[in-house]
Order: structure tokens, then C-alpha cells, then sequence
């Protein structure tokens, strides 16, 4: 009797993130997403923070060498299909993997992190150049918050009548699409993705759960998870916000704080 021939690796995807200890948020939330979309999920880890559901007590950057050793061992062996960026707190890390994704033929979903659910901030200010000018550029889609647009460009977004001129600011520093999330509005919550032509409203219910902790990096991780499968953008964000919807509504109290989303919600 011959022998079952090997399984078909899945799709693969990169993340290069913070590390949160309480395992909402981070890298790994990432992997646990990809875990449940069903793709191969590797990490570049590029801070260690010490993290729960009340904040960020400590967080500790890693040396621009070690993180450009981790890229290089995964993708040089295994190569990648999609990357996803998060946490990147001073501008020698932007630009040292930004470097490396310039490189790369994968598509790269850069989640812009600049606060943490709770309020604490995640990137130095001097970062935040290298993130418009460096980062931005080479992204296929960019998935900040409003509070991350102002951040980076400046615009304020009070509404959803607002999310659009957002998206023109983004864009302007040159990522392929600009997914601008509206779940800190008011009323539903509500997505706009566009490439500047193209426009995708999308809208859910907002659900009455407060333990909402690691959203963010769902959804990017959610949407190179797509990309990874071979899903046009657009494709790729409708499956990521069902996904990362579902994963709200379940998301479950720990600690005493804010609790994470449910990454394997579908799994219950």
C-alpha cells in the first residue's frame, strides 16, 4: 500500500507586529486569526509589550537586526503569499521593514498603529513620517481608525458624511486602497474602502458588547488572510468584516478590563 501523499500547504501569511501578553491583541491575535481563516500564519515580532485587559504596562522594542533575522529566516524558506504590519514604534523599525517589503511581490495589509484600545500610545511621534512617506507607499491596503487618520494626515472625522475625505487623505501618501474604519462613530459601524474611484460602504449593526480588545488587528490580519487566498481587495474586506463582526459579538470578559473579540467564534 503506497503512502498518502503529503498535504498542500496552505496559503501563507506574515505578520510583523507587537507581542501582547494577554493574547488579544497583536501578534497574537494574528495568528489566531489566521488559524481560523485557514491559512499558514508566521510572525515577525517587532516589540514585547506587557499587556491585559485594563492597558500596556511595558513595552520593549526589538533592534532593527533582529526583526529584519526574523523576515529573512521566514520568507527566505518559506516564503509568503501576504504580510500584514502592525505595531512599528520608532521610525528605524518603519523603515527597516519597510525596506523589506518594497522588496517583497506580496500583497502588504499595513494596519497604522498608533494607540491601544485603552488609550496608551504605541508608536513615537518621530515615527509617524516614516509611516506616510515610507510605509504607506508600498501598502496594498492601509486600515487605520479615524483616530489613526488624524493622526496621520490630520483630518478629523466626526461622522460618517467624513469618512471620505479620510480616505483622499490616505491616499495621498500612496497606498493602492484606504479602508478607513468607523467603529469609534456614532450609530452603525460603519467601513468605507476605496482606491479613489472604486467606493465600498460597508455596514453592520453596532452590537452591545464592550470586550472589543484586538479588532483592529483582526481585521487587517482577516484581510491579508484574503489577499493570501488570492481575493481581489474588495473580496478580501467583505470576507474580513463578516469575520471580524461575528468575532465582536462573541467576544468574551477577561480580566478585569476590556476583554478580546472571539477569534475561533466559529468554531463554538
Amino acid at each position: 500500500m503506497s503512502p498518502e501523499p503529503p498535504a498542500q500547504a496552505p496559503p501563507r501569511v506574515l505578520t510583523v507586529a507587537g507581542s501582547d501578553s494577554g493574547g488579544g491583541a497583536g501578534i497574537q491575535a494574528d495568528l489566531k486569526t489566521m488559524l481560523a481563516l485557514g491559512v499558514h500564519g508566521m510572525s515577525v515580532i517587532t516589540a514585547v509589550t506587557a499587556q491585559n485587559s485594563l492597558g500596556v504596562q511595558g513595552a520593549w522594542e526589538l533592534p532593527a537586526e533582529a526583526v529584519r533575522a526574523q523576515y529573512r529566516s521566514a520568507v527566505d524558506d518559506i516564503g509568503v503569499d501576504a504580510v500584514k504590519t502592525g505595531m512599528l514604534a520608532s521610525a528605524e523599525l518603519v523603515e527597516t521593514v519597510a525596506e523589506l517589503l518594497a522588496a517583497a511581490e506580496a500583497p502588504v495589509v499595513v494596519d497604522p498603529v498608533g494607540v491601544s484600545k485603552h488609550g496608551d500610545p504605541l508608536i513615537a511621534e518621530s515615527a509617524l513620517e516614516s509611516v506616510r512617506g515610507k510605509l504607506l507607499p508600498i501598502a496594498t491596503v492601509a486600515t487605520p481608525n479615524v483616530d489613526e487618520v488624524e493622526q496621520l494626515t490630520g483630518v478629523r472625522v466626526a461622522d460618517e458624511s467624513e469618512l471620505r475625505r479620510a480616505a483622499d487623505a490616505v491616499l495621498r501618501f500612496g497606498p493602492r486602497w484606504a479602508l478607513i474604519k468607523g467603529g469609534h462613530l456614532a450609530g452603525d459601524a460603519v467601513d468605507l474602502l476605496t482606491d479613489g474611484t472604486d467606493e465600498h460602504w460597508l455596514r453592520s449593526p453596532r452590537h452591545d458588547n464592550r470586550h472589543t480588545h484586538g479588532t483592529g488587528c483582526t481585521l487587517a490580519s482577516a484581510v491579508a488572510s484574503g489577499l493570501a487566498k488570492g481575493l481581489a481587495v474588495p473580496e478580501a474586506v467583505y470576507a474580513a468584516k463578516e469575520y471580524v463582526t461575528g468575532a465582536i459579538v462573541a467576544g468574551y470578559p477577561l480580566g478585569g478590563g476590556i476583554g478580546p473579540v472571539d477569534h475561533g467564534w466559529r468554531f463554538r
